[in-house]
């Protein structure tokens, strides 16, 4: 089996694909096949969260691209900056993983795809569509650090490694 243990940033094109949604990319510890279907052990220091587009090195030397699986999501758009804000903040309130973006017919919100919150975005006034794409959330308080009070960790609610 196929060991993945470190993320490679050298400048070699990987030779292999790794398919995963959000919940994989967030593993440290998984086992999962390749687009070839050879199995492979990720074993990543924990806290990792892969992109897609990140690589890491095999312990053959394999250089293996990570691709963010498509998956089931909505996306939520408002009428002005002032409502799309407000719908992400209640989404961040409720700790919702959320990815934030823009395209020639305004800012968005991704999230994924859940009855409740869907009403909830409604009844905020967004517009909320069903969509099947990539899910690439904001790092926030799924950044390496994330810490609450109580953690021994002070007042700090959001502390990023290396700030």
């Amino acid at each position: 089996m196929l060991l993945l243990e470190a993320l490679y940033d050298g400048s070699a094109a990987a030779t292999e694909t790794l398919l995963l949604d959000f919940s994989y990319r967030t593993k440290s510890r998984l086992r999962a096949k390749l687009a070839s279907g050879e199995e492979v052990g990720m074993f990543l220091p924990r806290g990792t969260i892969l992109r897609g587009g990140q690589r890491l090195l095999g312990s053959d030397g394999r250089i293996v691209e990570i691709v963010a699986a498509p998956e089931d999501l909505l996306e939520a758009r408002c009428s002005d900056a002032l409502a799309l804000a407000r719908a992400a903040y209640h989404l961040g309130n409720r700790h919702v993983a959320v990815e934030i973006g823009s395209d020639a017919a305004g800012g968005w919100l991704r999230i994924q795809a859940d009855h409740v919150l869907a009403g909830m975005l409604a009844g905020l006034g967004a517009t909320v569509t069903a969509l099947r794409a990539p899910f690439e959330p904001e790092a926030g308080a799924y950044a390496h650090g994330h810490q609450h009070p109580g953690d021994g960790g002070g007042a700090r609610i959001h502390m990023m490694g290396g700030r």
